[in-house]
């Protein structure tokens, strides 16, 4: 018994340190700060993670992540994540959650623009976060 709680505990250890992972800015490439600081200026007290081998810049709102963007470790703007309320999702989305995730809430929500300026939008749900496009219809699960 005492065996397989362990392992439990190690296996939700290392899902949680697989999504994000905090890190100080002194640690992040000095490309990567400068890309943020010239992109988005307006930023003050960005807190950094490092996520999928790309650094993710966060601030603003209660939380300091109302914004939350991507960059490739050479400094390339990836996407921008910004937290939206979950009235504003595209109307399919509560339907399919509730239709595909039975019980699921969803917590947070935010709107996603990519490089090329594609618009998705993203539900965060226990376990991961759903990602849809402009009309509301499933992309895929992160």
């Amino acid at each position: 018994m005492k065996k397989k709680l362990l392992f439990a505990i190690a296996i939700a250890t290392a899902a949680v340190s697989v999504k994000a992972q905090d890190i100080k800015t002194k640690d992040v490439p000095a490309v990567v700060k400068s890309a943020c600081e010239k992109k988005y200026p307006e930023a003050t007290k960005v807190s950094w993670e490092k996520e999928k081998g790309n650094y993710e810049a966060n601030w603003g709102g209660k939380s300091g992540e109302d914004n939350s963007v991507q960059f490739t470790p050479s400094g390339t703007f990836v996407e921008i994540v910004k937290a939206i309320s979950i009235r504003d999702l595209p109307k399919a989305v509560a339907p399919y959650v509730k239709a595909h995730y039975k019980g699921a809430k969803i917590r947070e929500a935010g709107r996603v623009t990519d490089a090329a300026g594609k618009t998705m939008y993203e539900a965060e749900i226990k376990g991961g976060d759903l990602i849809f496009d402009e009309n509301g219809n499933f992309l895929k699960k992160d």
